[in-house]
């Protein structure tokens, strides 16, 4: 007993650690998952967080190879013992999951799973995740003496659990007083130097036919004010950039915001990734803007049931598309849907963009840079 209580300490050592580098709320799911299947030597371990509509918001596993997880297809929502465990919130060990009733069916390319042990992750009353081992890999199965054991696991992860959440909550309001004081700064500094060269030209032109020489010198001054507003507007720029992209990436960065759109939103969002370059800085973010506000149209103004991003390296090029199943639109309908800022943002980097739309079969936005 003493060995299992110095693997648990270690255990949640690594989970709380994960919490004090700073990490996302995903990559300390990720590490509580790893945890509980190293300490119970699971084949196959998953954490699944709960939305408020009875399905999971966030799912992580382990065991699964990135093709079993693409070939299994879309995350579990209310089938099977999964679902009967977010109802229930109670822990379950069985020797043979297939015999339980509450057992449904698997998608075709599910692994085999047999004896299987979940535990609740609560805070209080609150379930906050739900930890799920499989097919352990000495025989047996799980015993009573892993189910205690997980329990109290499952009693440490919820503190680690809660301090990721706490600080992921913490870092948005940061990020939030960031871009209030960077709206600040772009107030302050480039509008009033647009407001000095609206002014300075206005005084050249009335100078133009009275004084050409003293035009010339207000002229002159224009120009001046013209590269020194450019010059702070470029600076707040790079500043806006956002502190996601400079911690995690693109690729991270876009599927943390396509993650919480689809807890916010009732259509499913989804998001795929290949394996990406190192990326240029303006790149990042001119392809983040872009999938952002193609999301915001999709979601806002489509009525669509599912929207769909994809990243990928293609020929040379990184591609972003995002597509939807909604109500679509003409052309020359399309006036404030943004299409001219992400036109505007793709081609600042090289890129170029493409909208393909058609009323009642969806629209796809797709974004080529290359790299």
């Amino acid at each position: 007993m003493t060995s299992d209580r110095d693997e648990i300490l270690q255990a949640v050592s690594s989970a709380v650690l994960a919490v004090t580098r700073h990490l996302s709320v995903r990559e300390v799911l990720q590490v509580i998952v790893r945890s509980a299947q190293r300490l119970l030597d699971a084949r196959y371990a998953a954490l699944g967080v709960p939305d408020d509509d009875g399905s999971f918001a966030e799912f992580v596993a382990e065991g699964l190879t990135d093709k079993q997880w693409d070939a299994i297809g879309p995350l579990p929502r209310q089938h099977g013992m999964l679902g009967a465990m977010l109802r229930d919130g109670t822990p379950v060990r069985l020797p043979d999951l297939r015999k339980d009733p509450r057992f449904e069916w698997w998608p075709k390319a599910h692994p085999v799973m047999k004896d299987f042990l979940g535990v609740p992750i609560r805070d209080g009353e609150c379930v906050l995740g739900i930890i799920f081992l499989a097919n352990k890999r000495t025989s047996g199965g799980f015993t009573q003496e892993d189910q205690e054991l997980l329990t109290l696991f499952a009693a440490h992860a919820a503190i680690a659990l809660i301090n990721a959440r706490l600080y992921e909550r913490g870092r948005e309001l940061a990020m939030l007083e960031e871009r209030n004081r960077m709206a600040r700064e772009l107030h302050d500094a480039v509008t009033q130097k647009l407001f000095s060269l609206r002014l300075t030209a206005q005084a050249a032109g009335a100078l133009l036919d009275k004084d050409p020489g003293q035009a010339a010198a207000e002229l002159e001054r224009v120009q001046r004010l013209a590269g020194e507003a450019l010059s702070e507007l470029r600076a707040v720029i790079v500043e806006l950039r956002p502190a996601e992209l400079d911690r995690h990436g693109l690729a991270e960065t876009l599927r943390k915001h396509v993650r919480m759109l689809d807890r916010l939103h009732p259509a499913v969002v989804t998001f795929e990734c290949d394996e990406l370059p190192p990326l240029e800085s303006a790149v990042e973010v001119a392809m983040l803007r872009v999938a952002q506000e193609a999301l915001h149209n999709a979601l806002r103004h489509s009525g669509a049931g599912t929207v769909s991003v994809r990243l990928a390296c293609e020929d040379g090029k990184l591609a972003l598309s995002v597509h939807d199943d909604g109500s679509g639109f003409e052309q020359a309908d399309s006036h404030g849907l943004g299409l001219v800022s992400m036109r505007d943002r793709a081609e600042s980097v090289g890129g170029v963009m493409a909208v393909e739309s058609i009323r009642g079969a969806g629209t796809t936005v797709r974004v080529e840079v290359g790299v």
